[in-house]
C-alpha cells in the first residue's frame, strides 16, 4: 500500500493505493474501506515505465497511469506488479463474477447514475456500466461478511455495513425480494464454514457433483452417502426427508461427526455412485446447463425409483439379504452395507441372537463405527420402489398379504378439509368395498368389474372412528391419506364397521405396532415425534388413541408406551409449526403430524381425550396423585389466601361467578389458574363444595350408604375400624381425593380461631355436601367430623409431615398479614349511573360496582331490580355509548366494568338493553371453520390540520386474522400498507355523520400502542356496503378478542343462580349458625342435629326459647343446602 497520483485526463489526483493477489485498488484516503475503483490482477497485461516517477497499468481495453512520489518507489511498484501479472495467465474475456447469483441495474442513491450490480459468492461488486462488468474492471466490492440487508418499501432496500449504508432502488419493484434473498444467501455464503467441506472434499470425487459433476458442491445427502450441487440440492429436498436427508457442507455443522466425515471419505461420489448410477442412459445423464425439470426428473428415477442402480445378486430374497447385511457389517467394507440397504435389507432385521438383537447392535460389537453411522442414518429410509416385479418388504409399511374383507358401505365424497358438520344419509352413497393385498377400491355395485376409486394400504397415515350417531348413518370411520384426503365411510351396522375397521387397520399398521390392535381404539395411524432429548431430528411413531389414554409405540422401542392424557401438566398446541406438546412428570413429548389434515385431527382428538370425560371422579382431569385438578387447585388457593377468612365454606359467593368458575374447570381444568385478586376465596370455596355435589356417584361412591351406617357403633374405635376398612375398598381416585379433602378441613379447623370455622362447623357443611343428601339426617355430618377429628389414625398419617404442613400455613398467614394492608369494608366500591335502554331520568339506576364486577354481573343487576323477565332469545347487554361520536360498543361479558366506567368521557355512559344483532352474528360465527375474514371497505383515518378534519373515505382492502389486522391498497397488493395487532384495537359500530360516510354501515376503530416511553392513540373509520357485512366484520373482531366466547352458553342458568344473591358477597348470607358463640349456642341453632344424642342432651339443657331460635334456622339450612 502506497499513496501514489492517479492520471485522469491529465489531471493527478492523491490516491491511496492497494495491491493483493487478486486486485490492484485505489481509494480516497488510507482509512477508506470502499475503493473508487477495483482492476484485477488477471487482466493486466504489462506495467510500463513512462518517463520520471510515472509507470502504466496496460489492461486489455484502457491503460491507468499512475505517477510514485520517488523513482524508487515507482520501480518498487512495477517490479511487484510485473511478478503479479507472471503469476496469472491472462484471459481476455475473464469475468470475476461468473458463477453470479444476480446481476442487473440498480439506483444508488446519491449518485446520479445507476450502477451495475452483481452478486458474487460471498461479495458484491459495483460496476459502472455492463460493458466494464464483462471487461472485469469494477468500482469497488463489499465483504458480505459483515453486510445486513433490510427493505425498506416496495422499490427499495438498504445493504448495511459497519462502515456505510448502500440504499440500493430497483427499477423493477418485483424484482425486490429477489434481490434481497440473493445479497442474503451472500451473507449467509461469507458465513459459512468451510472446515467440514474442505475435509469432504479431501476425497477427489467429492469436489464434483455426483449428479451432474459441478464443481464443488456444498450440499450432500447424509443417508445416501452423495454430495451435490445447489441446484441438484434442491431437487433431492422435493423427494423428502425419507428419502434423502439433504444437509449442508458448510451451515449444517452440528450435524457433521467425525463418524459421518469419515463415512463420505470411505464411500465418496465415485463408489457411491457405482451403485447408484451404474446403469444410467447417456442420453438421460445431466449436465451443468440441465433445466430444472430435466433434474427432478433424473433425480427422482435414481433415488426414488431406483432406476440406474446395481441389483445386488441376492435382490428379491428377503432372508438372504437379511443374513448377508447381518454378516457384513461385521467388516469395514461400507459399500457393500450400502447396496445390500438398498436392494431390501432391513436394518432393523433380527440377527438371531438375542444379546446383538439387531444389525446396529452387531456393528457397535466389532467396532465398526461407519457402519453404524451408516445404518442409523438408513433407519427410517424410504427404499427405492423397484421396477423388477418382486416383493420388497418396507419398513413402515409392512401389510400382511392375507387381509382380505369386502362389503357395502356407504361412502362420501372425500375431503380436503376437516369434517365440522354432520353428513346427512341423503349425502352418502352405497358403494361395493374390497380390501385386497393391501388395496382398499370401491365400485359401483358388487356387479361392477372396474372400481370407481381406490386407496393403497401405505397411502393411509390415519384410521378414525368416529362416536354412534356422529352422521346419518350411525357408525362412521374416517380414512386419512398422505394425498391430504380425508374419505368418510358409514354403516347402521355396529359388526360391519368392526370388522371393516379392524380389517383395515391390520393392512396399514406394521408388525411391530400389531399389539394396538388389540386395543379398542377411536383413532389410530403413524405421527413424527420429538422428545425432549433428540429435538433435532423427529422419527416416526404409531399412536393409539383410546378413551383418555395415548399408546405409543415409539422407534427402537420393543414394547407400548401410554400417557394418561388426563394427567398430562401441559398440552398445548404450538400453530406455528403445527406441534402438539404433551408434557408429562420429567418427559415433554412434540408430536408432529404427517400432513395438516390427519394432524389437526389427531390434535381435536387428544384435547378432547385431556379434558373431563365424564362426571364421575375418575373422569375428571387427575394429577399425578390422581386427585382431580379442579379439587387440587381449589384447595390449594384457599390454603393460601383463605384460612383466616371469616366463615370460609359457610359464606356464599356470587352464584354467577361460581357457575362460569365450575364451567372453565368442566372444560379444561388444567388451563384454569386461580388467582388473588381474579378470584374471590368465597367463590372458589363454593365451586368446591357444588363440585362435590353435583359429582356423579359422589365422593363416597356406591358405598355411600355403608360410611353411614358406620355411626351406629358407639364405640370411637370400632367406627374408626369401620372407616378404615371402608376407606380401603374405595377406588384409588376417590382414596386419594378423600385423603386430600379431609388433609385440607384438618388444617382449617386447626385455625378455627381465625375463621371461626371448628370441627363441627365443617360437619355440618360438608356432610350433605359430600353424601349429596339434604341435610335432615346428622348421619353424614357425624361422618365428615369422624374423619377430620381421627385423621391421623383413619388416613394412617405421617405426624411429623402434617406438623410440617401446619408449621409452613402458620408461616404463610403471619407472612400475608405483614405483606397486606387492611382495608376497609368498602375500599374499591364505586357508585355509577347505568341506564336501562335508553338515557333519561326515569330509567336511571345507581350501582355500587367493586373491582371485580363484570358486564355479565352488571347486566343481571339492573334486570332483577326492574324485574324483567329474560327469555331464550333475548341477548340483554351493557354497551359503552359515546353520543358525540355517535357510536356503541357492547362490552363483553366477562369484561371488567370498573376500568371502562373511569375511561368514560363527559359525553359517554353505560347502557343496559337488548343486543338485536347477537343471534345473527352467533349464527354467522358457528358457520365459519376459522375465524378470520376478509374484503373491500371504505376507509378513513382522522386527521387534524389547524384543528379541523381532513381525509376522505378510499376503498381498501382488508385481512383479518387472529393476531393483526392488515390494510392493503388493492386485492392484487402483495404487501400491506398498514398493520395494526387486534389486541390494541377497540371497535365500536356507528360513525359520526358529520364526516359525511358513503355508507350507514360502519365502524369506527381506536388503536393504542403498548409502549411506556411513547403513548401513540390513533382512530380510523370502516364502511361497509350492507349492514350483514359491518355485522360479520364486528363479529369476527368480537370473536378474535375473547379467544371465542363472543356470548356465554349457560348465560340463562347464570343469570337464574345470579337472582337469589346479593350484590356484595362480601357480606355473605346469613349463616346457618353462628360463627362466635359458645359450643352449646352453636349445636343448638340447627334442627339438623336433633338427630345426635349429643346435640339433644345439649338442647335439654338450653332454655326453653332456644326451640324457636333452632326452627327459625332449620328454613335456612335447607334452602342453602
Amino acid at each position: 500500500c502506497v499513496c501514489v497520483c492517479v492520471c485522469r485526463s491529465l489531471i493527478y489526483q492523491h490516491r491511496w493505493v492497494k495491491l493483493d493477489a487478486e486486485y490492484l485498488r485505489y481509494f480516497d484516503t488510507e482509512k477508506d474501506v470502499y475503493s473508487k475503483r477495483i482492476i484485477p490482477t488477471v487482466s493486466i497485461t504489462g506495467v510500463v515505465n513512462v518517463g520520471e516517477q510515472k509507470f502504466e497499468v496496460v489492461t486489455h481495453n484502457r491503460t491507468f497511469l499512475f505517477r510514485a512520489e520517488c523513482d524508487s518507489e515507482r520501480s518498487e511498484w512495477v517490479t511487484v506488479l510485473k511478478s503479479c501479472v507472471r503469476a496469472t495467465s491472462l484471459d481476455v474475456t475473464f469475468n470475476p463474477c461468473v458463477s453470479y447469483e444476480m446481476r442487473g441495474y440498480l439506483e444508488l442513491r446519491g449518485l446520479r447514475s445507476k450502477l451495475y450490480t452483481v452478486v458474487c459468492a460471498d461479495k458484491v461488486f459495483l460496476y459502472k456500466n455492463a460493458e466494464e462488468y464483462r471487461l472485469g474492471i469494477g468500482i469497488t466490492s463489499i465483504d458480505m461478511n459483515v453486510g445486513n440487508v433490510k427493505e425498506v418499501d416496495r422499490r427499495a432496500f438498504d445493504l448495511t455495513t459497519p462502515y456505510r449504508i448502500f440504499s440500493f432502488v430497483v427499477y423493477w419493484g418485483v424484482f425486490v425480494d429477489q434481490w434481497v434473498e440473493a445479497m442474503r444467501n451472500s451473507i449467509a455464503e461469507a458465513l459459512s464454514n468451510y472446515e467440514v467441506a474442505e475435509r469432504i472434499w479431501a476425497e477427489p470425487s467429492n469436489q464434483m457433483c455426483a449428479d451432474c459433476s459441478a464443481a464443488k458442491p456444498e450440499w450432500a445427502a447424509i443417508n445416501l452417502a452423495v454430495v451435490f450441487c445447489k441446484r441438484c440440492a434442491g431437487e433431492h429436498r422435493g423427494l423428502g426427508p425419507s428419502i434423502s436427508k439433504v444437509r449442508s457442507l458448510k451451515m449444517d455443522k452440528k450435524v457433521w461427526t467425525e463418524d459421518l466425515i469419515q463415512l463420505f471419505l470411505a464411500l465418496g461420489n465415485e463408489r457411491a455412485n457405482q451403485f447408484w448410477a451404474a446403469n444410467v442412459p447417456p442420453s438421460e445423464a445431466l449436465t451443468l446447463n440441465s433445466s430444472s425439470e430435466e433434474r427432478r426428473r433424473f433425480i427422482t428415477a435414481k433415488y426414488r425409483e431406483g432406476k440406474y442402480r446395481r441389483y445386488h445378486p441376492l435382490f428379491g430374497n428377503q432372508r438372504e439379504l437379511n443374513n448377508a447385511l447381518c454378516i457384513n457389517v461385521q467388516s469395514s467394507d461400507v459399500c457393500e452395507t450400502l447396496a445390500l440397504v438398498f436392494c431390501g435389507a432391513e436394518v432393523s432385521c433380527d440377527t438371531g441372537d438375542p444379546e446383538l438383537a439387531s444389525p446396529i447392535a452387531l456393528a457397535q460389537h466389532h467396532g465398526q463405527n461407519l457402519q453404524v453411522e451408516f445404518l442409523t442414518q438408513n433407519r427410517n429410509t424410504e427404499l427405492p420402489r423397484s421396477e423388477v416385479k418382486v416383493s420388497i418388504d418396507r419398513v413402515h409399511y409392512m401389510a400382511p398379504p392375507s387381509v382380505t374383507h369386502n362389503g357395502f358401505l356407504f361412502k362420501t365424497a372425500s375431503m380436503a378439509r376437516p369434517i365440522t358438520e354432520k353428513k346427512g344419509k341423503e349425502e352418502f352413497s352405497r358403494r361395493w368395498c374390497v380390501l385386497n393385498d393391501g388395496n382398499f377400491s370401491y365400485y359401483e355395485s358388487d356387479k361392477n368389474a372396474t372400481p370407481n376409486g381406490g386407496l393403497k394400504m401405505k397411502e393411509i397415515v390415519c384410521l378414525a372412528v368416529n362416536p354412534p350417531e356422529t352422521h346419518g348413518y350411525d357408525h362412521t370411520f374416517e380414512l386419512y391419506s398422505d394425498a391430504e384426503r380425508l374419505y368418510l365411510f358409514g354403516t347402521d351396522n355396529p359388526e360391519t364397521m368392526r370388522e371393516w375397521v379392524k380389517s383395515i387397520a391390520k393392512s396399514f399398521i406394521p408388525a411391530a405396532a400389531e399389539d394396538l390392535l388389540l386395543k379398542d381404539f377411536e383413532r389410530i395411524g403413524r405421527l413424527r415425534y420429538k422428545d425432549r432429548l433428540n429435538r433435532e431430528m423427529s422419527r416416526l411413531g404409531w399412536f393409539c388413541l383410546v378413551g383418555s389414554s395415548l399408546h405409543i409405540r415409539l422407534e427402537e422401542h420393543t414394547t407400548d408406551e401410554t400417557i394418561d392424557l388426563q394427567k398430562l401438566l401441559e398440552l398445548s398446541i404450538q400453530p406455528e409449526n403445527e406441534v402438539l406438546v404433551l408434557v408429562e412428570r420429567g418427559r415433554t413429548l412434540y408430536i408432529e403430524g404427517e400432513r395438516k389434515l390427519d394432524f389437526q385431527g389427531w390434535a381435536a382428538a387428544i384435547q378432547r381425550a385431556a379434558g373431563s370425560t365424564g362426571d364421575t371422579l375418575s373422569q375428571q382431569q387427575l394429577t399425578e396423585a390422581d386427585i382431580p385438578v379442579i379439587v387440587e387447585r381449589c384447595i390449594h388457593f384457599t390454603t393460601q389466601y383463605g384460612l383466616t377468612s371469616e366463615g370460609i365454606y359457610r359464606k356464599s359467593g356470587v352464584n354467577s361467578k361460581i357457575a362460569a368458575l365450575l364451567e372453565e374447570f368442566r372444560r379444561d381444568a388444567r388451563c384454569v389458574w386461580l388467582k388473588e385478586g381474579e378470584h374471590q376465596v368465597d367463590d372458589v370455596s363454593n365451586v368446591l363444595k357444588r363440585f362435590f355435589r353435583d359429582i356423579e356417584e359422589g365422593l363416597f361412591g356406591q358405598a355411600a350408604d355403608s360410611w353411614l351406617s358406620a355411626t351406629v357403633f358407639s364405640e370411637e374405635s370400632s367406627r374408626i375400624c369401620q372407616y378404615r376398612l371402608l376407606f380401603s375398598n374405595l377406588p384409588r381416585v376417590n382414596q386419594a381425593t378423600l385423603r386430600a379433602l379431609v388433609n385440607h378441613l384438618y388444617c382449617v379447623q386447626r385455625f378455627a380461631d381465625l375463621n371461626q370455622m371448628t370441627l363441627h362447623n365443617l360437619a355440618i357443611v360438608f356432610g350433605p355436601t359430600l353424601f349429596q343428601a339434604d341435610g335432615q339426617d346428622y348421619s353424614a355430618g357425624r361422618v365428615i367430623e369422624d374423619l377430620i377429628q381421627h385423621y391421623v389414625t383413619i388416613f394412617d398419617v405421617n405426624e411429623q409431615q402434617l406438623q410440617k404442613q401446619l408449621d409452613e400455613i402458620t408461616y404463610i398467614i403471619k407472612l400475608r398479614d405483614n405483606l397486606t394492608p387492611k382495608a376497609g369494608t368498602g375500599s374499591g366500591d364505586f357508585i355509577c349511573t347505568v341506564y336501562l335502554e335508553e338515557k333519561k331520568e326515569t330509567a336511571e339506576q345507581h350501582v355500587k360496582i367493586p373491582a371485580t364486577m363484570t358486564a355479565a354481573e352488571l347486566t343481571f343487576e339492573i334486570l332483577d331490580r326492574r324485574k324483567i323477565t329474560v327469555k331464550e332469545k333475548d341477548y340483554w347487554c351493557c354497551f359503552e355509548v359515546n353520543e358525540k361520536e355517535e357510536l356503541e360498543r357492547p362490552l363483553h361479558c366477562q369484561e371488567k366494568v370498573l376500568p371502562i366506567f373511569h375511561s368514560l368521557g363527559t359525553d359517554s355512559h353505560l347502557l343496559v338493553k337488548k343486543h338485536f344483532s347477537m343471534e345473527a352474528m352467533l349464527v354467522y360465527l358457528a358457520s365459519k371453520v376459522e375465524v378470520s375474514k376478509h374484503g373491500m371497505m371504505k376507509f378513513r383515518e382522522e386527521r387534524s390540520l389547524l384543528g379541523l378534519s381532513t381525509g376522505s373515505f378510499n376503498d381498501r382492502y382488508f385481512i383479518l386474522t387472529s393476531t393483526s389486522l392488515r390494510l392493503y391498497k388493492e386485492i392484487r397488493s402483495n404487501r400491506p400498507e398498514r398493520e395494526w395487532p387486534v389486541k390494541c384495537l377497540k371497535v365500536y359500530q356507528g360513525i359520526k355523520r358529520k364526516l359525511r360516510p358513503p355508507t350507514c354501515w360502519g365502524l369506527t376503530v381506536f388503536y393504542e400502542n403498548e409502549k411506556q416511553e411513547k403513548q401513540e392513540r390513533q382512530q380510523w373509520y370502516l364502511c361497509c356496503d350492507t349492514q350483514n357485512e359491518m355485522r360479520e366484520w364486528f363479529a369476527t373482531f368480537m370473536s378474535i378478542q375473547s379467544g371465542g366466547r363472543v356470548w356465554p352458553a349457560e348465560w340463562l342458568k347464570s343469570r337464574a343462580a345470579n337472582h337469589s344473591v346479593p350484590l356484595d358477597a362480601r357480606f355473605g348470607n346469613v349463616s346457618l349458625i353462628p360463627l362466635r358463640g359458645s359450643e352449646n349456642e352453636m349445636r343448638n341453632s340447627v334442627a339438623a342435629f336433633t338427630a345426635d344424642p349429643l346435640a339433644v342432651s345439649l338442647i335439654s339443657q338450653s332454655q326453653p326459647g332456644s326451640a324457636n331460635h333452632t326452627a327459625n334456622h332449620t328454613a335456612l339450612c335447607s334452602q342453602t343446602q
